[in-house]
């Protein structure tokens, strides 16, 4: 009996290998929907074989980088987070729910859920997944608690390469909720702080803004000039400058 048993698990770990080399066979010729049909059934079969959490993610995977199945995709990643939370497929399956829900479904409120879901496991790139939590409350029209997350990441991880990025949205969250001044004064900080930087650049451009929403014409126009030759997008450059130039011409006021 002993050595029937052994047989047959011998020969059932063989048959379950064979069916993920059919399933990786598959996929390497392009013939996506058989590999992930192949993958699918070998986790439904075998779902205590230790191939199972990888093939259910290569499933998973095939959805969302081949076929663009979102929706299937997303079963398949939650499958893995549920049946198989220790394996490393789980944190690989958690961050692809996080970036389907944002990225692909534009399920903002699921995107921020999921991302704190993975900041709570405190993973190493933990500042870019903070700046996905506030892009994503940007994203819904919230920003006040977007400014509110982004100010969190400068707090928790200040010698992030997203520092300059951040600070600038932060600038621009400020506006948007009817701080002019307070942007102004981010957006200089960050022209001061990170000259040599491409959101240095864009603190300039949109500094011209919050200027000229606060009626200081002549200063904004001197500022847009001056990004005359360095910031990249001309036509909006130009656009900008002559907006302004209308206003001014309007109100009959010098420069």
């Amino acid at each position: 009996i002993a050595g029937g048993g052994g047989f047959y698990l011998s020969h059932r770990d063989q048959l379950i290998a064979e069916s993920y080399t059919k399933g990786e066979s598959f996929l390497l010729k392009g013939n996506y929907e058989a590999a992930a049909a192949t993958f699918n059934e070998l986790y439904h079969h075998h779902p205590d074989s230790r191939q199972a959490p990888q093939a259910l993610f290569q499933s998973a995977e095939i959805r969302n980088l081949y076929q663009s199945r979102y929706q299937q995709a997303l079963l398949d990643y939650l499958l893995v987070e549920r049946d198989y939370p220790e394996s490393q497929q789980a944190l690989k399956a958690e961050r692809q729910i996080a970036e389907i829900y944002k990225h692909r479904l534009r399920d903002y409120s699921q995107a921020i859920f999921a991302y704190q879901k993975l900041l709570d496991k405190g993973p190493p790139d933990s500042d870019k997944i903070q700046y996905e939590v506030a892009d994503s409350y940007f994203r819904l029209n919230n920003f006040e608690q977007a400014r509110i997350e982004f100010e969190s990441l400068l707090k928790a991880y200040p010698h992030s390469k997203l520092v300059p990025e951040v600070r600038y949205r932060i600038a621009v969250t400020s506006s948007l909720v009817g701080e002019p001044k307070t942007a102004e004064e981010e957006f200089r900080k960050v022209i001061k702080d990170f000259p040599g930087d491409p959101y240095a650049l864009e603190s300039r451009f949109s500094l011209a803004g919050v200027l000229e929403d606060q009626g200081k014409l002549g200063e904004a126009l001197t500022d847009l000039e001056d990004l005359k030759g360095v910031y990249p997008d001309k036509d909006a450059l130009i656009r900008r400058i002559d907006q302004v130039k209308k206003r001014i011409s309007k109100k009959g006021e010098g420069f």
